[in-house]
């Protein structure tokens, strides 16, 4: 079985880079055998980045989330053109909308999104998307601007009616550790009526961790268990679900299997 993490804040699980990387280790003694890093800002992107840039079992993403909006940085749309062209980033993001956190106002969180979906589609780049609070707007905006590469839905948390509208769009649907939630019921009606070649799975490490260990910090090698979860929910076998993931998550990101 071989499992890829497509969003994993690995500069948030540590601030020591050697623990970063031991954390990895772990990820793939336990199967996971790939991870996409993902940076809120793009000074966390060059920080760690330049950390795991050597291991080419981790992929990159560069972007700017709607956490930064007030200050996302000076020349940002330049560095994330130019980030796009180092070895191993393979998307934009993340990038989105949170109105629940209310970052800045919305309509400055929407031209941040907007800009950055204008910068995948040059750069034929899936994004990265962040939704709380947002999903019509999300949406909407989707439905004009989306780039052809697609994007991916992390950390999904709306419901299946939302999805059926998405479906209509380039959009993988990604699930984290909250998928085992007891009362994850709206998530999983929604994974069980995706399409099977639609769905990912992630980490979202240090947070929402699997049922299993919600008293932990979350470990991308974690990523294991929502897996196995998912496989019982999709009464799959796990072995099988594990493969079907791994070629959507490669093809979501535009690399070989």
């Amino acid at each position: 079985m071989q499992i890829f993490d497509t969003h994993a804040h690995i500069g948030l699980l540590y601030n020591d880079p050697l623990a970063q990387l031991r954390a990895i280790q772990e990820a793939k003694r336990a199967s996971v055998i790939r991870i996409l890093s993902i940076c809120n800002s793009l000074h966390d992107f060059y920080t760690v980045y330049e950390t795991l840039k050597s291991d080419t079992s981790v992929y990159h993403a560069i972007g700017v989330s709607p956490s930064e909006v007030t200050a996302p940085g000076k020349n940002w749309t330049e560095h994330i053109e130019k980030g796009l062209q180092l070895p191993g980033v393979v998307a934009v993001g993340e990038t989105g909308l949170d109105y629940y956190k209310k970052y800045g106002d919305q309509r400055s969180q929407i031209e941040l999104f907007i800009s950055q979906l204008d910068i995948a589609s040059k750069a034929k780049k899936p994004v990265v998307i962040h939704n709380r609070d947002a999903g019509k707007d999300i949406l909407n905006i989707l439905s004009e601007r989306i780039p052809d590469a697609g994007g991916i839905l992390h950390c999904y948390s709306e419901d299946a009616a939302f999805a059926r509208q998405a479906l209509k769009l380039p959009l993988y649907f990604s699930f984290a550790g909250n998928l085992t939630y007891r009362n994850a019921r709206n998530l999983q009606e929604t994974v069980q009526m995706l399409p099977l070649d639609r769905i990912l799975v992630e980490s979202e490490s240090p947070f929402m961790p699997p049922a299993a260990y919600r008293k932990e910090r979350n470990m991308p090698a974690n990523t294991v268990a929502t897996v196995l979860f998912m496989a019982h929910l999709l009464k799959k076998d796990k072995e099988e679900l594990a493969e079907q993931l791994w070629k959507n998550s490669c093809r979501a990101f535009q690399l070989p299997e």
